[in-house]
This record gives structure tokens, C-alpha cells and sequence, in this order.
């Protein structure tokens, strides 16, 4: 199922995910907007916090997701082995919307903005945007997709995307 509307800006690739998905034990696949299985997300059941692997076509672990506890604000890692590659945070004060921002291992940061409950946002790099998330490219209910600009680490920006959707909609 192709995406109704193609962003003008970004020329990458575009993904397809299902709504409210992001259950502990529950495994799904990210989809290329042509329905080619691109990663698999593992939800590992029996945690004591949410956790998510992000996996490519063979089952080769990419990424993990953990949420981490006894946090101040909500707060989930994105690991890669034994390595923290980003922190994805929600705004500590937020009376209107939530607001979220992901540091990652090398010290520079992406800013998220827009209705991440309505799945209605886009993840920007130095006022770049890199990544936008939309529902409404697409006719299926519970479908949203996720163009992400060429050059940009796909799977991590995916991993965030779920991350975001598991701190939003907990």
C-alpha cells in the first residue's frame, strides 16, 4: 500500500506502522510503504521495564530499547550491545503537548515536534528536518508511516519513533 502523499522535502525512505502495536511480548514488522518487511520489533515479555529489539530481514539484532527507571522525567535507551547510542526524554514541563528530545552518544541532540499522540511530527537535527511521521498518508485506520531523509540512520531513527510511541501512549 503506497503512502497517498509524498513529502516534497525529504527524499528517503518511507516506512509503515500499525497503531498502538508497541506491547510488551508482542513482535510486528516495519514496513516499507511497497509492504517489504524492512525490521522486526521484538517486545521482550516478563521485563521488569519495557523493553524492544529492533531487528533487520535475517534476525540479526540491531538496536535495543529499554525504559529506564528511577528517572525524574520519562526516559527510554537506545542500546547498541553494551553501548548507549540515545536517550529519548520527554520534556520535563509540558502543559499543552508533550515535547521529547533524543541526545545521542556523540553529544549533539533531536528535537521532536508536534502531536506525537496523533502520530502528526517531525524529528529535526540543527533545525534540519530529518524525519516526519504522518497518519494521514494513509486510507487504513491504525497506519502511520515515517519518511526518513536519505543519509540518516534509519534504525535508529525507527527505534525512536518507538520509543516515542511507547512513552506517549503508556
Amino acid at each position: 500500500m503506497a503512502l497517498l502523499r509524498r513529502n516534497k522535502e525529504l527524499t528517503g525512505t518511507r516506512y509503515q506502522l500499525r497503531e498502538k502495536l508497541f506491547s510488551i511480548g508482542d513482535d510486528f514488522w516495519i514496513e516499507t510503504d511497497e509492504g517489504r518487511r524492512a525490521y522486526k520489533v521484538n517486545g521482550k515479555a516478563l521485563r521488569i521495564r519495557s523493553t524492544f529489539v529492533i531487528e533487520n530481514q535475517s534476525g540479526d539484532e540491531l538496536l535495543k530499547i529499554q525504559e529506564k527507571k528511577l528517572s525524574i522525567r520519562d526516559a527510554m535507551r537506545i542500546e547498541r550491545g553494551d553501548t548507549t547510542v540515545a536517550t529519548v526524554k520527554k520534556a520535563l514541563v509540558s502543559p499543552l503537548r508533550q515535547r521529547f528530545t533524543v541526545e545521542l552518544d556523540n553529544g549533539s541532540e533531536l528535537k521532536v515536534k508536534g502531536n506525537i499522540i496523533d502520530h502528526e511530527y517531525e524529528i529535526e537535527r540543527d533545525g534540519t528536518k530529518i524525519a516526519e511521521v504522518s497518519k494521514r498518508w494513509f486510507r487504513v485506520r491504525d497506519t502511520y508511516g515515517i519518511e526518513i531523509a536519505e543519509g540518516q540512520n534509519d534504525a535508529l531513527i525507527l527505534a525512536t519513533t518507538v520509543c516515542l510511541d511507547e512513552m506517549a501512549h503508556d
